[in-house]
């Protein structure tokens, strides 16, 4: 599907996409580059992958980041139409946050609701977030705390002052927006749900089990040698599970 003018801020869409295929919407991690995402496209075969953007980033740089997290879902699922056709929903770490407050959004005002919520590499929502907020670090300490924690950042963004500058204030927006969001619990989704998570990635391969709190079909956990960010071990098992994921029969 081609996006509305309205959403075309929203969404990176890689050309090549097979006219009427399913929509996946793609929300990348914390600072993440929609573009590591965008090169899937060509690895799913018959999905038309849409990546999200948020606000404060790439072509979207003038604008102001999302102040909360609530903010983000109300505006994106404002201005993105969704329910024309199948769609599912993936997202890592913040963005499986945010992939997964927008269905619980989607289901408290009655519109459709994605065939699959994939959800990676992010502990279950009700669960206690260990660790203290990294977002109020200074700036010398901010990088280094978050590379520790999560890993993912090349060491020479973190030895140059101009990338570690450039990466910083998106990183540390994402950021806010997962430690100062408070979970609301409600009823479990009415939406087949699959985790991902690395095998070393603590503490979200701890406890995956734990989202069947939010989701009323079975769980179904998919664990990868790895850790926060496994995908980039070996993209091409991330991509044959996304296949067969969305190529499931319904629950």
């Amino acid at each position: 599907m081609t996006p509305a003018p309205t959403a075309r801020r929203w969404l990176l869409t890689p050309t090549g996409a097979t006219a009427g295929a399913p929509d996946l919407y793609c929300f990348p991690h914390a600072g993440g580059n929609p573009a590591e995402y965008a090169r899937w496209a060509e690895g799913l075969g018959d999905t038309t992958l849409h990546v999200v953007r948020l606000p404060g980033r790439a072509g979207r740089h003038r604008e102001p980041h999302a102040a909360t997290l609530a903010a983000l879902v109300r505006d994106f699922i404002t201005d993105v139409p969704l329910g024309n056709g199948p769609f599912s929903f993936f997202g890592h770490s913040l963005g499986a946050l945010v992939a997964y407050e927008i269905t619980r959004a989607l289901h408290t005002t009655g519109r459709p609701l994605p065939d699959r919520l994939i959800v990676s590499a992010l502990p279950a929502p009700h669960l206690p977030r260990p660790g203290h907020p990294l977002h109020t670090l200074p700036e010398d300490a901010f990088l280094e705390a978050v590379a520790a924690r999560h890993g993912g950042i090349p060491e020479p963004v973190l030895a140059s002052r101009h990338l570690r500058a450039m990466i910083s204030a998106p990183l540390r927006a994402d950021l806010r927006l997962a430690e100062t969001h408070r979970h609301h619990p409600g009823p479990p989704l009415p939406v087949p749900t699959t985790v991902f998570t690395g095998a070393t990635d603590t503490p979200a391969a701890t406890a995956p089990e734990a989202w069947q709190h939010h989701t009323s079909p079975p769980l179904t956990v998919r664990t990868f040698p790895g850790g926060h960010f496994y995908f980039r071990d070996n993209e091409a098992a991330l991509l044959a599970a996304l296949r067969g994921t969305l190529t499931a029969a319904p629950a």
